[in-house]
C-alpha cells in the first residue's frame, strides 16, 4: 500500500507541477506577446493595405492595433557589444504596452518632446553594463544596409543610429534581448518604408478570442498568418505536453515495478495458504470464491494504496500552491516556489493507470491459487 500510495502521490505531484508550469509561462507571454499576431505566411515583411488595416481596427472587441517591424540587431554601449531583437512599434505600443508592468528601472518611454527613446530588456542592460545614470553614453544601433553592391569601407554598409536609454524591464530570460524603439526608428535602420514584419492586436479582456481570431482571418486570407498566443509559442506548450506525457509514463512505469510486490506478495500468500485452500474445496468452496478472495486482497491493497496517495497528492499541491514550500532553487528563477495547478482529470487518469496495473498483477497469484495441490 505505501509502495503504491507514493508513486501515486508522486504522479498527481508532478502532473500539478508541469500544469503550474504551463500557466506561468501564459501568464509571462500575456504580458510580452499580443493577444493575436498578424504576420506573413511566407517571407519576413509584407505591405500594409490600409483597407484591411482599418477595417481591423474596426472589428469590435479590439483595443488597439500595433505596427511592428522586428529584426535582429547589434548594438554597442562603451566598450561592449551584443545581438539583440530590434522591435520598432508605433505610438500604440506606449500608452497600452502590457509589458509596462515589468519595468524595474528608469521610465517606459519611446517617444517624448520629439526625442526618440530606446526601453531595453535585462539581458541587454547586464550583459552590457548600462547605467541610465550616464545620460552622456547613449545605446548605438547597427543593421546593415539593403544595397546590391558592398562598399570596401565596412562602416558604409551598415546602417547607425544612436538613441537614448529610458528605462528598463525584466520580465523572463528568454524575453530580455529586446530592444524596443519607436517605428520611425526600426524604419530608417531597415529601411523597411512601409513594409512592416508584423501586426500585433490587443483584445479587451471580456471579448471571446476565437471569435475575433476568425474575424481577422477572414479580412487577410490565406496568404497571412493569425495566431493567439498559444499558437505563437506553439513548440514551448508541445514541450511542455510531451514532457508531462513521457514524465507521467516514466511514473506509471515505477508504480508497475512498485505493483510486483503485490504479485509476490499474494503468490507467497497462495503458497502459504495452501492447506487452507484444501480445506475450503473441502467444504464446497469453488474455483470462483477461491478466486475471489486472493483478487480480493489485492483489489484491497490497491484501492487503498491509490485513495492514499491520491489524497497525500492533493495535500501536497494545496500547500505547495498555499505557502510554496518547494522552492525552485535558483536566483534568476521567475518565481521562488514551484508552481502547481491541480486538474481533476490529472487524478482521474493517474487513478485508473493505477488501479489497472494493480489489479493485473493481483490476477495472475488469485489464478494460481485455484490450481489443484
Amino acid at each position: 500500500m505505501l509502495g503504491i500510495g507514493i508513486g501515486t502521490m508522486a504522479t498527481v505531484a508532478v502532473l500539478s507541477v508541469f500544469n503550474g508550469l504551463e500557466d506561468l509561462n501564459r501568464s509571462i507571454f500575456k504580458s510580452f506577446d499580443p493577444d493575436i499576431k498578424v504576420s506573413a505566411v511566407e517571407g519576413k515583411t509584407f505591405t500594409i493595405e490600409k483597407d484591411k488595416l482599418n477595417r481591423l481596427k474596426q472589428i469590435k472587441g479590439i483595443d488597439y492595433v500595433t505596427e511592428v517591424i522586428q529584426d535582429n540587431a547589434l548594438v554597442m554601449y562603451e566598450e561592449g557589444k551584443m545581438v539583440v531583437t530590434l522591435k520598432g512599434v508605433d505610438s500604440t505600443f506606449q500608452k497600452n504596452s502590457r509589458l509596462k508592468g515589468s519595468l524595474v528601472e528608469g521610465s517606459f518611454l519611446l517617444h517624448k518632446d520629439d526625442i526618440d527613446y530606446a526601453f531595453i530588456g535585462g539581458n541587454v542592460y547586464g550583459a552590457l553594463n548600462i547605467s541610465l545614470d550616464n545620460i552622456l553614453e547613449p545605446l548605438e544601433i547597427w543593421y546593415p544596409k539593403n544595397q546590391k553592391k558592398l562598399s570596401l569601407i565596412p562602416e558604409n554598409n551598415i546602417n547607425k543610429k544612436v538613441i537614448n536609454i529610458s528605462g528598463v524591464y525584466a520580465l523572463e530570460q528568454f524575453h530580455d534581448d529586446y530592444v524596443y524603439v519607436p517605428l520611425s526608428v526600426a524604419q530608417e535602420l531597415t529601411e523597411y518604408g512601409d513594409k512592416r514584419t508584423a501586426l500585433e492586436v490587443q483584445l479587451n479582456p471580456e471579448t471571446n478570442t476565437d471569435k475575433i481570431q476568425d474575424e481577422v482571418k477572414s479580412i487577410f486570407g490565406d496568404k497571412f498568418l493569425v495566431q493567439n498566443q498559444d499558437e505563437q509559442n506553439a513548440n514551448l506548450f508541445r514541450a511542455i505536453k510531451i514532457e508531462k506525457l513521457f514524465i507521467f509514463i516514466a511514473l506509471v512505469f515505477i508504480i508497475g515495478v512498485a505493483s510486483f510486490n503485490i504479485f509476490f506478495s499474494l503468490t507467497m500468500l497462495v503458497i502459504d495458504k495452501k492447506e487452507e485452500v484444501k480445506t475450503l474445496y473441502a467444504m464446497g468452496a469453488d474455483d470462483s470464491l477461491i478466486k475471489r478472495i486472493f483478487f480480493s486482497e489485492g483489489a484491497i491493497i490497491s484501492f487503498i494504496g491509490t485513495m492514499v496517495g491520491l489524497i497525500l497528492g492533493l495535500l501536497f499541491c494545496l500547500t505547495q500552491e498555499r505557502f510554496g514550500w518547494l522552492g525552485m532553487g535558483m536566483d534568476s528563477a521567475v518565481v521562488d516556489a514551484y508552481p502547481v495547478k491541480i486538474n481533476p482529470m490529472d487524478f482521474l487518469i493517474t487513478a485508473i493507470a493505477v488501479v489497472v496495473i494493480t489489479l493485473l498483477v493481483s490476477y495472475f497469484p488469485a489464478k494460481r491459487a485455484t490450481n489443484k495441490y
